[in-house]
């Protein structure tokens, strides 16, 4: 059978276009049914978002499952039902401990883009799981399963770091789970070790916090660090802290009190949008490939040894290419302070975690690590279109189509997430408080709620506020 030359050339562009409209629809679709989720969690209308993501079986079984597992956690919290969000959050903790590398997937985001591929979490996305199963569980007043939560942040980041041999991560090490880890041990009578959990959140908000973040520790972590090596009979690290924060050892709450610390989760994280990174070819010498950017600092080489002789003439032609990558787009929070008014005494609710930042910064080490790898690769594609296109018109159009199709940045990611985490220890009454909640920023409000405090013991609550700048 002879198989007309023409013929195959007008399938094969077929084929590819209605490949390149298959996967376009689809992502079109993708963030159609994200943005109406979004656009309910950051209303309020948690019944809402949970209609629609549970009504949406074919989410939760394609390549965005573990996001749909992550959002379906994140809207079960938020209604209380902690439970549900426990079971949605392992699901999604199941997925991300089982994510390999699917090579008929990779070969086929070779023709179409990277979000047919299984979504990979950023790193700091697959330590937030752990972050809000150890907040549901301490609703639930399960102390040790919230500590295995907290524990589980710093496991899971040095797990992380371990496997990158070159340019690990800058966010190494979590503040906020040391000081979790701190409340929970207090709460649960271990001084000891929540002396060692605060003292250890000290180290790395004054160290890696403060170099990544501009972030200061909190009072209130300075106050319980000191009560609980006074309470151990720590005399020395009781001089030494007093010393170095200049503030005195706080009184014991009396046994007919108990302590409420709330939480307040703030504002929504960034989204991801593309990145179009111009990387210009700076030559070809000495058996040396030569790309980057000036602007950004970006400088790499590589050996040309692998390359044929036709490849490193189209390389000596090529000028530039460009690299489709996320970046990040902040959504700042309409409220920038809040506070607790109680028994006519206001209480601030000081910043313990800027997930914004952490997002950003995690990405910035992946684009680091991952860029130069994609150089080569990419820049070898873009030279074999140039000689395709010289051999043949058509052919040269077929490779230029799958390389546009290819070069598309994954721009899925968790976007219920808080922007910021704030907190506050108040001392209160055995029995049932109401607490005066306010806010203020370009925006102010108040808010109202009780709390039930056992004398003796530590209540956790949180709260959200999850209004923050809209766009396109």
């Amino acid at each position: 059978m002879v198989i007309d030359n023409k013929f195959m050339t007008r399938f094969q562009k077929v084929i590819l276009f209605s490949v390149l409209t298959l996967f376009v629809g689809a992502c079109a679709t993708f963030y159609q049914k994200t943005y109406q989720v979004q656009s309910s969690i950051a209303d309020g209308n948690f019944k809402k978002a949970e209609k629609l993501l549970a009504n949406d079986t074919k989410w939760a079984e394609n390549n965005h499952r573990v996001l749909y597992f992550m959002n379906r956690g994140v809207v079960s919290f938020m209604m209380n039902d902690y439970q549900e969000s426990i079971k949605f959050l392992n699901q999604a903790d199941y997925y991300i401990e089982d994510y390999s590398k699917n090579y008929g997937w990779e070969a086929l985001s070779l023709i179409s883009n990277p979000m047919v591929k299984p979504y990979r979490p950023e790193d700091f996305e697959a330590v937030m799981v752990h972050f809000y199963k150890s907040l549901a569980f301490l609703a639930l007043n399960d102390y040790e399963g919230a500590l295995v939560e907290a524990r589980r942040v710093n496991i899971r980041l040095q797990q992380i770091n371990d496997k990158y041999k070159d340019h690990k991560n800058k966010y190494q090490r979590d503040a906020f789970a040391n000081n979790l880890m701190g409340m929970i041990y207090e709460a649960a009578g271990d001084y000891n070790n929540a002396f060692i959990a605060y003292r250890n959140a000290l180290e790395i908000y004054e160290t890696d916090y403060k170099e990544l973040f501009g972030f200061e520790p909190p009072l209130q972590l300075k106050k319980d660090l000191l009560r609980t090596a006074k309470k151990i009979g720590f005399t020395d690290e009781v001089r030494f802290y007093e010393n170095k924060f200049d503030l005195e050892t706080p009184e014991r709450t009396n046994s007919t009190q108990g302590e409420l610390v709330l939480f307040w989760l703030n504002g929504m994280g960034p989204i991801k949008e593309e990145w179009q990174i111009t990387i210009s070819n700076y030559g070809l010498s000495n058996g040396v490939v030569a790309m980057g950017n000036r602007e950004m600092g970006l400088y790499y080489t590589y050996s040309a040894n692998s390359l044929s002789s036709r490849e490193k003439a189209a390389f000596k032609e090529l000028s530039f290419l460009r690299v489709a990558f996320p970046r990040y787009r902040e959504r700042t929070p309409v409220f920038s302070n809040g506070g607790i008014t109680f028994n006519g005494e206001t209480i601030p609710l000081e910043a313990a975690q800027n997930i914004n930042k952490i997002a950003f910064q995690s990405l910035q080490d992946r684009m680091v690590r991952e860029l130069g790898n994609s150089l080569l690769r990419l820049g070898t594609k873009k030279a074999m279109e140039e000689l395709a296109a010289n051999e043949n018109e058509n052919l040269g159009t077929i490779v230029s189509i799958i390389n546009a199709m290819t070069e598309k940045a994954d721009t899925r990611n968790w976007q219920s997430l808080p922007y910021s985490v704030s907190y506050a220890r108040i001392p209160m009454p055995a029995g049932q408080n109401t607490i005066n909640l306010q806010f203020s920023g370009s925006h102010s409000a108040h808010d109202q709620i009780s709390v039930n405090i056992q004398a003796g013991k530590t209540s956790f609550c949180t709260y959200s506020t999850m209004t923050s700048t809209s766009f396109k």
